[in-house]
């Protein structure tokens, strides 16, 4: 039976500096005279306010099954002392290791802790446990990555993505907001105006980062797999953008690990999107029993890697599909199988040699959807025909079985360009007998990496050169009668910034092969299920009707310009009102997208962000823009922040760098 819960509203713990960080804190009954081991999420994301009911949903679930949960901001955020300088630093994971030190320490912790968090938590979960303090035994890493560069919000295949500038913004919009001043107490405001003063400009520091060099290889796990001993539990979505990191992180960590991947958005797995969700607080918990309290549960008995195994369409709980289990990782139900390019075909031989150009139009890319979705309408890709046709193609002759893939496709290309730099964006789809196309799999390359991201080097005009693609890991199968289909683009527009050029691709084909890692069916899959979804109660927290979502695109064909605008709450979250704290929180983001075909450099993008946060009876606006343009040698990136205090401003600050484009 689930234990009763005491919550702790709010606590302060010193850092070795000094400085105190925020935290909330649940606890189950009698942890105090019978010590339990301790959970800990650590992000940016306001304790307080900005994640109350995501938090008390998962803790006070833990807490209830008799783990005590805490919350922690991380320093400069939320409710916590001191400044945030960029994200992922070293002071952040210090300040990780001393409150896990401080947690073991305490009357209600039996000294062990472990650590679980989704995003940027995910991320820090890894780094920490790099770090290897002492009483940190286990980690639960969603939506994370190992390899900062690679898969991230920032770059895609060494090309800008949109996501750095509106995120970046985000960032800078939710650190413009002050603590809660009931809970700091005195000095409040003078917090408050130094958080306002020291506003990193968070987009250009990421943009003005273009190459894999040592700021990304901090805090990338990858460098190192052998400094993370403790055992791991990587999970992610399909639908999400960081799924690739879960299979790299079972191939090479040492200790004690596990890959969960379902059809998700950016979430939980507990509050998965779109669905089927999954009981996920049960898994944790058979996780947290087995590494913090030595319970033989058989969770180690588990396949190594579950998956969900995609099908096309949709029912009334989401994702068609089924779960499948791999109980090593790489698989030994894997082939490897090339499809070889003809004009117009994919062949399970070689095919005969032709050389075919493509040079889509700066727009194509506008059905593809979000990089990072949070599986709101709108954010999945369209019907891949909006693209298609502005690329080249190849299809399979009509499957005669059902062909399931999992793991990461790549394509051996042999292609020149006229110009110096380039972009190619490589799609693997499912065509159905209708001609729907369904996108199955992507990936997007700045030509300029293609031997690698720490030093990219121009292309010399007219001449091939062998480039081999790795598309995003995926679980798809493909049902008799389909079609498999490949398309090569020149632009990803609006995902990722263009190239400097507007560039034309010879493909030479013959020996160019996708290759597909094909997986045989076991029947062992059948048995793979989860208990249904369950959480803890909120507290009282009313939404001000239903998330507003809007995506709108347009095409000039006289002006040959195309624009997108998307609208509506961010996050997918409604405003919201809790009322056993008096507050209120909501946040719109709009972002535009323009561009002209045949002019790489009319290419903006402007993001807006309202943050209104209503608590101890005073109302704070952070109203935040972000504009991006640039031409042959820079980006130009402009921002500027105004926060207010009951509709008087307090700040007004202003942002501007031009950063120097290096083979981007």
């Amino acid at each position: 039976m689930p234990n009763p819960v005491r919550i702790i509203e709010h606590l302060t713990i010193a850092m070795p500096d000094g400085v105190k960080l925020a935290a909330r804190l649940w606890l189950p009954e009698g942890a105090e005279t019978k010590p339990v081991p301790a959970i800990l999420e650590y992000i940016p994301y306001r304790k307080r306010d900005g994640t109350r009911s995501r938090d008390e949903a998962m803790h006070g679930w833990f807490a209830a099954h008799g783990y005590a949960a805490i919350r922690v901001d991380m320093r400069g955020s939320g409710d916590s002392e001191g400044l945030l300088d960029d994200e992922y630093l070293p002071l952040e994971q210090e300040d990780a290791c001393a409150v896990i030190a401080w947690i073991a320490q305490q009357s209600w912790c039996d000294g062990k802790v472990g650590m679980i968090g989704k995003s940027w938590g995910g991320f820090n979960a890894l780094q920490v446990a790099a770090r290897r303090p002492p009483a940190l035994k286990a980690v639960i890493s969603v939506c994370s990555t190992d390899d900062r560069y690679a898969d991230d919000v920032h770059f895609m295949g060494g090309a800008l993505l949109a996501d750095n500038l509106w995120w970046g913004s985000a960032m800078m919009a939710w650190q413009a907001l002050p603590p809660t001043p009931s809970l700091h107490g005195e000095g409040w405001r003078e917090a408050w105006e130094q958080r306002l003063d020291h506003l990193p400009f968070f987009p250009a520091i990421w943009a003005s980062q273009q190459h894999r060099n040592a700021y990304w290889r901090q805090g990338s796990v990858c460098e190192d797999w052998s400094a993370i001993a403790v055992p791991v539990f990587a999970v992610g979505g399909w639908a999400d953008a960081y799924s690739n990191a879960i299979p790299r992180l079972i191939e090479h960590l040492p200790g004690p690990r596990l890959g969960l991947i379902g059809p998700w958005a950016h979430h939980y797995p507990h509050q998965g999107m779109p669905g089927p969700a999954i009981g996920f607080l049960e898994e944790a918990l058979r996780w947290w029993d087995h590494w913090l309290k030595g319970q033989h549960n058989g969770i180690m008995s588990e396949p190594m890697l579950r998956a969900y195994m995609q099908e096309r369409g949709t029912s009334d709980e989401g994702r068609n599909g089924r779960w499948i289990g791999e109980a090593s990782w790489p698989s030994r139900l894997i082939t490897r199988r090339p499809m070889f390019l003809s004009p117009g075909q994919l062949w399970w031989r070689p095919a005969p040699a032709a050389e075919l150009t493509i040079r889509s139009p700066l727009w194509c890319g506008a059905g593809g959807g979000e990089w990072m979705s949070s599986g709101l309408p709108g954010e999945a890709p369209a019907d891949q025909r909006l693209d298609d046709g502005l690329s080249l193609v190849f299809d399979s002759k009509e499957l005669a079985d059902r062909t399931e893939i999992l793991g990461a496709p790549e394509l051996v290309l042999e292609i020149a360009s006229d110009q110096p730099t380039a972009q190619i964006h490589v799609r693997l789809c499912d065509v159905a007998p209708d001609g729907s196309s369904e996108r199955v799999s992507y990936a997007i390359l700045n030509l300029s990496h293609r031997d690698g991201h720490a030093e990219p080097k121009p292309l010399t005009p007219g001449v091939f050169e062998t480039v081999r693609i790795r598309l995003n890991d995926c679980a798809h199968a493909f049902v008799a009668g389909n079609r498999v289909r490949l398309s090569i683009a020149t632009s990803a527009w609006p995902m990722a910034w263009p190239a400097r050029d507007q560039a034309t691709l010879t493909v030479r084909t013959g020996e160019a092969a996708l290759i597909l890692p094909v997986r045989r069916p076991r029947r062992e899959d059948a048995a793979l299920a989860f208990p249904p979804v369950s959480m803890a109660e909120t507290g009282p927290v009313h939404a001000s009707g239903t998330p507003q979502a809007e995506r709108k695109f347009s095409l000039d064909l006289i002006e040959g310009t195309a624009h997108l605008v998307v609208d509506g709450d961010a996050f997918g979250s409604a405003p919201m009102r809790f009322e056993e704290i008096a507050t209120d929180f909501a946040h719109k983001l709009r972002r535009e997208f323009s561009i002209r075909d045949g002019e790489p450099h009319s290419a903006c993008q402007t993001v807006t962000h309202h943050c209104t946060l209503t608590c101890d009876g005073i109302e704070f606006r952070i109203e935040a823009e972000a504009r991006m343009i640039a031409d042959d040698e820079n980006f130009e990136i402009s921002a500027r922040v105004r926060a207010l205090r009951d509709w008087v401003e307090i700040a007004d600050r202003g942002f501007h760098e031009v950063i120097p484009r290096r083979l981007v």
